[in-house]
């Protein structure tokens, strides 16, 4: 028997609203295109995306990452 190949890992957050000023899906801060291309990416591609995308939401809506958590 074979495994079952793991799911791809995936930022998405179920927000998915992309900006028209900076590209950037709000929810994860993947582009359309790294969004698009996703399920074709290897593993290794996918967590060098992933890695970026922290400070890319940050920079980019800087004044939700001021605003303090809700409980």
């Amino acid at each position: 028997m074979t495994q079952p190949r793991p799911k791809p890992s995936s930022p998405c957050t179920k927000l998915c609203i992309l900006d028209g000023s900076t590209g950037l899906c709000e929810g994860c801060g993947r582009t359309r295109d790294e969004i698009a291309l996703w399920g074709s990416m290897s593993e290794p591609q996918r967590r060098a995306v992933m890695a970026t995308l922290e400070t890319r939401l940050r920079r980019a809506f800087p004044a939700r990452a001021a605003s303090p958590a809700a409980p």
